[in-house]
């Protein structure tokens, strides 16, 4: 799989029983009373049976659309910044037995969101989440957010990173709740040690991999963001 297939709709994937599906949705981001116009990646990952949701902004029909009849076993975040944690009521009164995992130490910002809602399972560094025949692993990756998380899904070469790593950098850590040191040592701990043909499937923008995003860490250092 390249990272041209995986803004295609619909990306091939190995093992066979297992694709990678992605849509976009639109809306905005608000933190520290600002607010911004976004757009997001969704991506869906499963069998023709059961399928886990890797974040949920702004729209949940197009996000049902990509589940379709499936089972949806986990709503995994990536962090609980709004744009990113948006529709999870809509998909839980959809599929009320699916799973809303997020890491705890995103909680400050998840109650933001949502105060009345609790997610139902707290991701932690080296968990792993089954769907299929695939396995995703959870690693920790703070900066952008304390509680940020990427996975893993060594057989299908890809990482989800949300927004702790795009196609140029990392993500932004000009607001609260974010370190821009903390966000480095995070890529290059858990993320530039993955095989330099991962591709990196982001929560916005383009896609990239390890190997094109590895030789830039001093760049990134050097311009401070």
């Amino acid at each position: 799989m390249s990272a041209d297939d995986a803004g295609s709709g619909q990306t091939p994937a190995s093992p066979a029983a297992v694709r990678v599906d992605h849509t976009t949705t639109e809306g905005t981001f608000s933190l520290d009373g600002g607010t911004w116009e976004v757009e997001n990646n969704v991506w869906v990952v499963g069998d023709d049976t059961e399928c886990v949701v890797i974040d949920a902004p702004h729209d949940a029909a197009p996000i049902l659309d990509l589940v379709g009849d499936r089972r949806l076993t986990h709503v995994l975040l990536t962090h609980a910044h709004d744009d990113h944690v948006t529709v999870v009521p809509e998909l839980l009164e959809a599929h009320p037995d699916a799973v809303v995992a997020l890491h705890p130490d995103d909680r400050v910002l998840w109650d933001q969101a949502h105060p009345d809602l609790a997610p139902t399972r707290d991701l932690a560094d080296g968990d792993v989440v089954h769907v299929g025949d695939v396995e995703l692993a959870v690693l920790h990756t703070p900066g952008h957010a304390p509680g940020a998380c990427c996975f893993y899904a060594a057989d299908l070469g890809v990482v989800f990173t949300g927004d702790t790593l795009f196609q140029g950098g990392p993500g932004a850590t000009g607001r609260s709740f974010s370190d821009f040191p903390t966000i480095v040592e995070s890529i290059r701990e858990q993320l530039l040690s993955l095989p330099p043909e991962t591709v990196v499937l982001t929560g916005h923008g383009d896609s990239t991999t390890i190997g094109a995003e590895k030789d830039d860490v001093e760049e990134w250092v050097r311009r401070g963001h």
